[in-house]
């Protein structure tokens, strides 16, 4: 049992009769059955995981309409709670969207897996080094209601030949049983693998995720998004109870208007990064060197109003790099600063946000370089909007989500690349 300490008691257990909570029953019951599926998928012959992601997808796009009304039925719900429009645009499934999450199931499936054995080097002695990825086995996700998110993760879970244990936002939770149900099992079990190793926890409120996030003799990694609230509170518990979270949590896109930007520049960056205002990657803090803060504001300010995003101007009653995407009913803001230079911009852009990304719009390659060398955060572009973030834009492949860690380890968009184990192989001379 983990030393999760719940509203139940002790480590998943009713403080009344000492018996596991119920939540903490479901969520063990379905890691283990992920885990008894896990072997196979380790073990599936080269192209059987492909052949599974491929089905998925075919079963997306012949299940287009019942998936859709299914959505619709979140969506409506979730309008009668009053839930916000930024995050209504993430629970929303389109035509468009759908044909996107298909077509990256192929890309994920055409894509070549990496070696799984590699030679390091021949000790002295003469024995051989070899350096191999091992799949982790079971891996968990918990994640905000975006339906997407359950095929994402479900898909770069099965990638990386481990089993998957998730457990997504309330509000979504009717789309996600939906794919999981009409869509991943039923793809898994064509290609001849466990269905059993995709499992969705069914249970509304935070419990499901704390009792995930306290199962690492079960499910050793959670890979955990959402608020920053949440995921730093989930990210206490799996330490306390020996998980290892993966955690995806503050975003928000600097944009760094330099002195020598050209107008058209800024108006196409600015429009290009408020596309979407839900997400983490969009524009949250706009910078503006302060000797052209006068002239290039207005330009900023039509483009955003153009888009209907307000600028929140100085002087701030929020922290300069306060997100908005997270900002239930005030998403459509902007947040503006003077800064004197680039290398102002880049500390400013580190220090005040997460580090997600930053972009300088510039015409001087110098300063551009600056701002570049001078920026810590995950991502830095120069006039490229942070909307490009994402690893299906960046790298040709979904995502479980963005890693800001500022530490050693996979950064920036995860992958199924990312998600295994190193191990060493020492064998004895040729």
């Amino acid at each position: 049992m983990s030393s999760i300490v719940t509203e139940t008691g002790q480590g998943g257990q009713d403080s009344r009769d000492g018996a596991e909570a119920p939540e903490y029953a479901a969520v063990r019951a379905a890691a283990q059955r992920a885990r008894a599926a896990a072997p196979a998928v380790r073990a599936a012959r080269q192209g059987i995981i492909d052949d599974a992601l491929c089905a998925a997808a075919a079963r997306i796009r012949d299940q287009g309409p019942e998936l859709l009304e299914i959505n619709a039925a979140d969506v409506e719900v979730a309008e009668r709670n009053g839930t916000a429009p930024g995050l209504l645009d993430r629970l929303r499934l389109t035509e468009e969207r759908l044909a996107g999450i298909a077509t990256q199931l192929e890309v994920l499936a055409a894509t070549p897996e990496p070696p799984t054995e590699w030679p390091l080097r021949t000790l002295e002695t003469g024995e051989r080094v070899f350096e191999r990825r091992i799949p982790v086995g079971v891996i968990g996700a918990v994640y905000e209601a975006r339906p997407n998110v359950t095929v994402d993760v479900a898909s770069q879970v099965l990638k990386a030949r481990s089993a998957a244990v998730l457990r997504t936002g309330a509000a979504a939770l009717r789309s996600a049983t939906a794919l999981v149900e009409m869509v991943l099992w039923p793809a898994l079990r064509e290609a001849g693998l466990p269905a059993e190793a995709v499992q969705l926890v069914e249970l509304p409120g935070h419990a499901g995720a704390d009792a995930l996030v306290g199962l690492p003799d079960l499910v050793p990694l959670v890979v955990v998004r959402g608020s920053g609230e949440v995921t730093r509170r989930l990210s206490v518990l799996g330490a306390t109870a020996g998980t290892r979270v993966l955690s995806h949590a503050d975003g928000g896109g600097v944009l760094y208007l330099d002195s020598s930007a050209t107008e058209a520049e800024v108006t196409r960056l600015v429009t290009d990064s408020v596309d979407r205002l839900g997400v983490c990657n969009r524009l949250n803090l706009l910078l503006v060197d302060r000797p052209v803060y006068d002239s290039l504001l207005p330009v900023a300010r039509a483009a955003l109003q153009a888009q209907g995003v307000a600028l929140s101007e100085p002087p701030h009653a929020h922290p300069l790099g306060h997100e908005w995407a997270l900002d239930s009913g005030a998403e459509a803001h902007v947040t503006v600063a003077p800064v004197d230079g680039p290398d102002d911009a880049a500390d400013t852009a580190a220090r005040e946000t997460s580090g997600l990304a930053a972009t300088i719009c510039a015409a001087d390659e110098a300063v551009a370089q600056r701002f570049i060398d001078r920026y810590t955060g995950t991502g830095v572009f120069w006039n490229a909007t942070s909307r490009l973030l994402d690893g299906y834009k960046l790298l040709g492949l979904p995502e479980t989500g963005i890693n800001v860690d500022r530490t050693p380890g996979p950064r920036g968009p995860v992958t199924y690349r990312d998600l295994g184990l190193r191990q060493f192989v020492v064998l004895p001379p040729a």
